[in-house]
């Protein structure tokens, strides 16, 4: 009797088992089409978006550093006393504008008085070229004026030099940095009196590790973000890649050429890189889309049946991923609608209400607030 009721006891909580288990089964992802249509309830509001088909990459992802791509420090080249600054702080210059101008009255002095012995040198040496033609003048009286006329020319360029020495001109298109000096100050050679820096395009050094060098080509794509700018992403491109691997870290330098033609950039800032290699076409869905549960990957399509508007769940196999985004690689068709928004309580077989569907002209919170408005 005593093993009988054991065995009945036994029996009972087999069926049990059996029972919550097939409760869980139909809870779970993956729940038969059957057991989900049988599921009843108020409509589950959602915002769906249409799956893509868009250029995607793999991604290698580094940190870096923004550098100008050319900076100088303007100083003198004697010493002298500043008469005037022509830029100011933070100001778009162009090569060859004026920027510094030094005391220079005694250099202007010293090219005129050169340009006037040039002048007679010059006369003089005509004088006499004509008079060896006469045969009035020797060849050597005629070396001797073609020497002084040359020695002439020489110190004039220099005194043109030495007056060049007292003006500063941008060597290239820039921005001005502060200045450290002021009208009146007596310079130094080597004194720094500004920064001028090339702003556009930046360079952007940073290091990824050596097993990726031979995918490292100038002219491969690369995305950067900085925490300043956070709601934006800069393209650029590889433009040159270190000779040699550093022997302690295993890693290479890698350069590449951001554009920054509206200036938001600044040499200095840290930036997250993404290298962008094996570009293809691939099936995208936004990151929020994938529901993954128990080792497995799911989405929510929105399908229309027997008049309803219900949610299906299927199985998909993701591939990379970018911020905000995942390559689909198995289990989803172009054009599908995925459910973005009101994922956390659906299950397959529910029924959905479209509160909108997001594009980048209609982003979600765009749809939420004017839900919500309404």
């Amino acid at each position: 009797m005593a093993r009988d009721g054991v065995a009945q006891a036994s029996t009972v909580g087999c069926r049990l088992g059996a029972v919550l288990a097939a409760l869980l089964l139909a809870a779970a992802p993956g729940a038969s089409p059957a057991a989900a249509q049988q599921r009843a309830g108020p409509a589950v509001p959602v915002i769906v978006k249409p799956v893509e088909r868009t250029t995607f990459y793999d991604r290698v992802e580094a940190v870096g550093s923004l550098k100008a791509n050319e900076t100088v420090i303007l100083s003198a080249n004697v010493s002298e006393r500043i008469v005037e600054l022509l830029f100011d702080d933070g100001q778009q210059v162009r090569q060859g504008d004026l920027l510094v101008l030094l005391e220079q009255a005694e250099e202007r002095a010293s090219v005129s008085a050169a340009e006037a012995v040039l002048a007679e040198r010059k006369a003089a040496f005509g004088r006499s070229s004509k008079l060896q033609q006469q045969q009035f003048s020797t060849a050597a009286q005629l070396d001797e004026r073609r020497a002084a006329l040359q020695q002439a020319e020489a110190d004039l360029e220099i005194a043109r030099a030495r007056l060049q020495d007292r003006t500063i001109l941008a060597p290239f298109d820039g921005v001005m940095g502060l200045r450290n000096v002021s009208v009146g100050t007596l310079v130094q050679p080597g004194d720094p009196i500004a920064t001028l820096s090339d702003l556009s395009p930046l360079k952007l050094d940073f290091a990824v590790p050596s097993s990726f060098l031979t995918a490292l080509k100038p002219g491969l794509a690369i995305e950067a973000r900085s925490t300043a700018l956070p709601d934006r992403t800069f393209d650029g491109l590889v433009k040159s890649v270190e000779s040699t691997v550093d022997p302690v870290t295993r890693s290479i330098t890698v350069r590449a050429v951001v554009p920054n033609d509206d200036g938001a950039l600044r040499p200095g800032l840290v930036m997250t890189v993404a290298l962008l290699k094996n570009p293809r076409q691939a099936l995208v869905v936004p990151e929020e889309a994938l529901v993954p549960y128990d080792r497995r990957n799911f989405v929510f399509v929105v399908a229309e049946e027997a008049g309803r508007t219900v949610a299906r769940r299927l199985q998909v196999e993701p591939g990379a991923r970018r911020p905000g985004e995942v390559e689909i690689l198995k289990g989803l068709a172009e054009g599908r609608q995925v459910v973005v928004q009101g994922t956390l309580k659906l299950e397959d077989g529910d029924a959905v209400r479209l509160l909108g569907t997001e594009s980048e002209d209609n982003p979600v919170p765009a749809i939420l607030k004017g839900k919500a408005g309404g």
